[in-house]
C-alpha cells in the first residue's frame, strides 16, 4: 500500500500520511502481549537507522523523534519501526500468524481479507475515537501511549485499522501488525508487540430466518469460530466463556483454555458496537471482531520463557524454529546470572513507573531484564520514598561488573534530572 504525497507533508498534515484503505482499532488487551520494509532494516535491532521507508514514503528519523514537548518517542522504539517480525516465516511470530491464516483459509475459504503490513503511525482519531475509547480513558494519556505529536501516535492496537477497512468496504478481514505502548519491564511486558484483529460482518439476510435476533446471531457465530481457532493452536483443550468489558464491544467476552493445569486467556472479543458500524455507513449490519496478542500466545506454544527473545538476532535462537512448524519447543542455549542494583528515591508528583522504565530501556536496552518495586514509605512530612531493584541481564553472553556500575550510574543520573526524583 503506497502513499502518494511527498515526506515533508508527513508530519505537517497528519490527516495526508495514513494509507487510503488503511486500518487500525482499539485491539482487544492481555496482560501482555507497517510495512514490507524489514529487507532494508539493520539486522542488530540496537542500532538507530537515520531513516524508514513505511509505505513508499521515506520517513528520517527527526520526523519521529523529535524535541517536542508533546512527543515521547526515543531512539529504542523509533529503531523498532519497520522490522516486522510478524512477517518473518521462520520466527515464532510469522509461524504463529501463518498458523492462523490457515484455520481461517480452510474454514472460511477466500473470505477473510489479510492485511500485514500496514503503517504503524496512526492519528488519534483512527487510535481512539473510532472505536469509541473514551476522552478520559488512561490509554490516551502520554504515559501510555509513544506520541509523535498531539495528533498522531504510534498504534497502540492493530484495531486501529478497522473502521476505515470497514468504510472501504471489507466484511472479512485480518490484521497483522506490530504495536507500541510504554509498559513494565519484566519477562512478559515490551514496548513492542505484535497483535492481530479480525472482523466479520452480517448482512440481515444471514440471521433473518435463523429465529435469533442479530446480536445473538453474530455472538454464536464468533464463539463458534473461535473455539475452532482455540482448538487448530492448543489441540482439544478444555474452553471456558468470561463475560468482560471493551469500549467497542457489546457483549464482549474473553476466551480461556485450560492449558498446563491452568486457565489461560487466548484472547478477547465481542459482538461491534452498532455505532461503530452506523459511522462505517454500515447501519443494517451487525458485526463481531476479536483480537489476540501473538507473543502472548508464542511464548505458549514454543515454550520461549523471555519476550525479549523475540527480538534476539542469535543464531542459537532463530535457527530453532522453522517455517509451518507450529510448537516447536525453544531449547534454552544459556543462562547467564542476573545483577541486581537497587535504587531509592523520593518520588515527585509527577513521577510514574512508566517513565522509569523508559529511562532504563533508553540506557540499558535489552539488558534490563527487570524493574520491580520492592520497597516504600511515606514518612512524617508526607514524603513518600521508593526503592526499586533492575536487574540487569544479557540473554547472549556475561556481563562485567564495569559495565553494570556504568549502566546503573547512567541510569541514576537520568532518573535524578529526568523525572524530577531525590535520589537517596
Amino acid at each position: 500500500m503506497a502513499l502518494s504525497f511527498a515526506k515533508s507533508t508527513f508530519l505537517s498534515n497528519p490527516t495526508l500520511y495514513f494509507p487510503k484503505n488503511g486500518i487500525r482499532g482499539f485491539g482487544f488487551l492481555l496482560p501482555f502481549s507497517s510495512f514490507s520494509t524489514s529487507s532494508a532494516l539493520p539486522k542488530r535491532r540496537q542500532t538507530v537507522v537515520s531513516a524508514l521507508e513505511l509505505g513508499g514514503v521515506k520517513i528520517s528519523k527527526d520526523e519521529i523523534v523529535r524535541d517536542d514537548p508533546t512527543n515521547n518517542i526515543p531512539d529504542t522504539i523509533f529503531a523498532k519501526l519497520g522490522m516486522q517480525l510478524h512477517r518473518r516465516n521462520q520466527h515464532p511470530l510469522g509461524i504463529l500468524k501463518n498458523a492462523i491464516y490457515d484455520y481461517f483459509d480452510t474454514n472460511y475459504p477466500d473470505k477473510f481479507d489479510k492485511f500485514d503490513d500496514l503503517c504503524p503511525i496512526v492519528s488519534v482519531r483512527q487510535n481512539f475515537d473510532e472505536v469509541l475509547v473514551p476522552a478520559d480513558h488512561v490509554s490516551r494519556s502520554y504515559n501510555d501511549t509513544y506520541y509523535v505529536d498531539s495528533q498522531t501516535v504510534l498504534r497502540c492496537h492493530t484495531s486501529a485499522h478497522q473502521a476505515e477497512l470497514l468504510r472501504n468496504g471489507h466484511t472479512h478481514f485480518l490484521v497483522t501488525g506490530d504495536v507500541y505502548r510504554r509498559d513494565s519491564i519484566d519477562a512478559t511486558h515490551y514496548p513492542v508487540f505484535h497483535q492481530m484483529e479480525g472482523v466479520r460482518v452480517f448482512a440481515p439476510h444471514d440471521w433473518e430466518g435463523s429465529g435469533a435476533d442479530a446480536t445473538s446471531h453474530a455472538a454464536e457465530d464468533l464463539k463458534k469460530c473461535l473455539e475452532g481457532l482455540a482448538r487448530h493452536l492448543f489441540g482439544g483443550v478444555e474452553m471456558r466463556w468470561v463475560d468482560t468489558y471493551f469500549p467497542f464491544t457489546n457483549p464482549s467476552f474473553e476466551l480461556e483454555i485450560y492449558f498446563q493445569n491452568e486457565w489461560m486467556e487466548v484472547l478477547g472479543c465481542g459482538v461491534t458496537e452498532q455505532e461503530i458500524l452506523k459511522r462505517s455507513g454500515r447501519t443494517d449490519n451487525v458485526a463481531w471482531a476479536f483480537g489476540l496478542g501473538l507473543e502472548r500466545l508464542a511464548m505458549v506454544l514454543f515454550d520461549i520463557p523471555d519476550i525479549r527473545l523475540f527480538w534476539s538476532t542469535d543464531e542459537r535462537f532463530t535457527s530453532q524454529f522453522s517455517s509451518g512448524l507450529l510448537g516447536l519447543k525453544f531449547k534454552p542455549f544459556s543462562k547467564y546470572p542476573p545483577c541486581y542494583k537497587d535504587m531509592s528515591f523520593w518520588i515527585s508528583d509527577s513521577f510514574t513507573e512508566n517513565n522509569l522504565c523508559e529511562v532504563v530501556r533508553g540506557i540499558a536496552g535489552d539488558l534490563a531484564e527487570e524493574v520491580k518495586l520492592i520497597d516504600n514509605f511515606t514518612n512524617k512530612k508526607g514524603m513518600t520514598s521508593h526503592c526499586y531493584r533492575i536487574a540487569y541481564r544479557s540473554m547472549e553472553r556475561s556481563l562485567t561488573d564495569e559495565e553494570i556500575n556504568d549502566l546503573q550510574w547512567k541510569v541514576r543520573e537520568q532518573v535524578e534530572s529526568k523525572l524530577k526524583v531525590v535520589l537517596r
